[in-house]
């Protein structure tokens, strides 16, 4: 039972984020479970090892399930603002990402002009 575990170190990024994207895809909500991986995924040292899509299934599971969460939010949005460029991001990518930060409400004009740029260079 994944809520039950102790902890989420043998789960890997991407694993982590299907499992959160299954459970609001399957309409299935379960506030525990995404609570649980979104403390796992904030106490990460670096999220370097998630993949674009992954990063963006993640916040996008959370919005769809409105699920709050907003330090994983900031956590996620100050690994973007972070990176060198946004050239791994694809529009799904970058779509789901902003999608999910205005679906929670969760306002960031850095991350929004980041990816607008990205976008507009592109």
């Amino acid at each position: 039972h994944i809520i039950a575990l102790d902890n989420l170190h043998s789960f890997k990024p991407q694993e982590l984020s299907n499992t959160v994207w299954a459970f609001s895809k399957a309409e299935e909500s379960e506030s525990r479970l995404f609570k649980k991986v979104a403390d796992h995924i904030i106490a990460l040292d670096n999220l370097h090892l998630f993949k674009p899509q992954g990063l963006s299934n993640t916040v996008w599971a959370f919005a769809k399930e409105e699920e709050s969460h907003p330090h994983l939010f900031e956590r996620v949005a100050a690994h973007l603002l972070a990176l060198d460029n946004l050239h791994p991001f694809n529009a799904q990518s970058c779509s789901n990402t902003v999608w999910a930060f205005a679906k929670t409400e969760e306002s960031h004009p850095m991350l929004f002009k980041r990816v607008a740029d990205h976008i507009v260079e592109h």
